[in-house]
């Protein structure tokens, strides 16, 4: 295998065009490698190479078989545990820690799936006499696969695990940022034993592969988290051959922190789910409503935290690594100097360590105090660690300034109130709402998903596996 070949239909060979890309290291700016510069003509030859083993080998076998191969798999990728974190720290940046609990994940996914794949049951209903009727979940065909850079080896568990525990077979158009964990990740698969045309992998442009495959006539079901600029691009190219979509499409999403709450805790927790990943999470926690009789003191206590708080290369280990290139640290800094511009104050910032590379593409991280309401760092996605502190007057306040953007992903609700709790977790627009605590996302088990401009559509848990097959309903005139 060469890391700038695709692979389709299981084997590893050239891409079409023969063109590759670079791969850089984002701590240090540097070429580390080169992958495949895939077209539409590899999409097209994937896509074919997936309708066959769905037609063939891979549709044919026994759910309990499937299973198998994809706990074998999740088992392949904890054997080569430290070996893909290395891979997935260096190529995305990421600290070490992270990248690790990254890969353990990727293989829980399979792990799960895997023992789901036999469960997937369908369901009878009652009708008129002499009637049974019966609903199948069946697999949708073969499925597309356009994953971001910020999660690559997740997101390859995340996504292909129901996909595939539903019997769907798929191609998978990584990004072209950080892709060489899903580049492993296809190789290990392919020593497991699936079918040959049961995974396709295809890296390349967006604008090049992603747009071929999210077109392609042969597509069932496209998966795609991203941006919601792109995420239309998707659904429209996609609609030309009436193809649904599943799209995980960012967030703002809130920790709205009250007087009775424990703060301590809520610190701790507000300030990991903002700088994880160096803030590049659809998830993060990148606002934060606090009370107002308690905002002072609590800013206190939350400056005093960032200033903590430490940026550096990948291999030190640090709170935050770089971000994913040049062009997202140039859009974040952005964000930073118009807020300037702007006089919103900075309440606090971390540190970039001095022995980190000049050349990589660090973000110290901020916080910033007494945010305006209709301040793009109130509303608008940064992707990168910039937290925006804003007081609020009551609960219905509260609850109108979550609500208040185009996003509805995640949040978090602070209150030692039961009924209070349960008030806001149903009044509030978003498809993860955590109490006294937040998940960045959220565990294997739990369906994750958004509402307005995050998109629509659920991954995870037993509600991924729903999202990857179709209703058939069956109906017997047995007299």
């Amino acid at each position: 295998m060469n890391s700038a070949d695709v692979f389709i239909d299981g084997k590893w060979v050239r891409p079409s065009s023969g063109a590759t890309l670079d791969t850089v290291a984002p701590s240090t700016g540097k070429k580390i490698g080169t992958i495949a510069r895939g077209t539409a003509q590899d999409i097209d030859l994937a896509v074919q190479a997936a309708r066959r083993a769905f037609e063939g080998p891979w549709g044919q076998m026994a759910a309990v078989d499937r299973g198998r191969l994809l706990s074998r798999l999740g088992q392949k990728i904890l054997e080569h545990e430290d070996e893909l974190t290395a891979l997935e720290a260096l190529d995305t940046g990421k600290a070490l820690k992270l990248a690790r609990n990254d890969v353990k994940a990727a293989a829980r996914y399979f792990e799960f799936y895997g023992g789901a794949a036999d469960k997937l049951h369908g369901e009878t209903i009652p009708f008129l006499s002499g009637y049974q009727v019966m609903i199948l979940r069946e697999p949708r065909g073969v499925t597309g696969h356009i994953i971001p850079w910020n999660y690559p080896a997740q997101m390859f568990g995340r996504t292909l695990g129901p996909a595939l525990a539903a019997g769907n077979a798929a191609v998978l158009k990584p990004a072209e940022e950080a892709c060489l964990s899903c580049i492993r990740l296809t190789e290990l698969a392919a020593e497991i034993g699936f079918p040959d045309g049961t995974i396709n992998l295809v890296p390349g442009l967006g604008e090049e592969a992603g747009a071929a495959l999210s077109s392609h006539d042969g597509i069932d079901l496209i998966s795609f988290t991203g941006s919601p600029e792109v995420g239309v691009l998707i659904q429209k190219s996609a609609a030309e051959n009436h193809v649904p979509c599943v799209l995980e499409l960012g967030g703002k999403s809130p920790q709205i922190v009250f007087a009775d709450a424990d703060h301590t805790k809520a610190i701790e927790t507000i300030v990991a789910a903002l700088v994880q990943n160096t803030g590049q999470t659809c998830s993060a926690g990148s606002r934060v409503l606090i009370e107002r009789s308690i905002y002072d003191d609590f800013m206190v206590q939350l400056t005093r935290r960032f200033k903590q708080l430490r940026t550096g290369a990948h291999d030190l280990d640090l709170d935050c690594g770089p971000v994913i290139s040049k062009v997202q640290q140039e859009r974040v800094l952005g964000f930073l100097e118009r807020a300037e511009k702007d006089g919103v104050q900075i309440a606090a910032q971390g540190t970039v360590d001095p022995s980190s590379s000049a050349d990589g593409y660090f973000v110290p991280p901020t916080l910033y105090r007494m945010v305006p309401r209709d301040h793009e760092l109130a509303l608008e996605e940064v992707f990168g660690p910039v937290l925006a502190a804003i007081p609020f007057d009551d609960e219905a306040d509260a609850i109108r300034l979550a609500n208040g953007t185009d996003y509805g992903l995640i949040a978090g609700v602070w209150t030692d109130s039961g009924a209070r709790q349960m008030r806001l977790a149903k009044a509030i627009r978003a498809g993860q709402v955590y109490v006294n605590g937040y998940g960045a996302g959220g565990g294997i088990e739990l369906p994750f998903g958004g509402f307005k401009k995050s998109g629509h559509g659920r991954e995870k848990g037993f509600e991924a596996l729903r999202e990857f097959t179709v209703a058939k309903t069956v109906v017997f005139n047995h007299g």
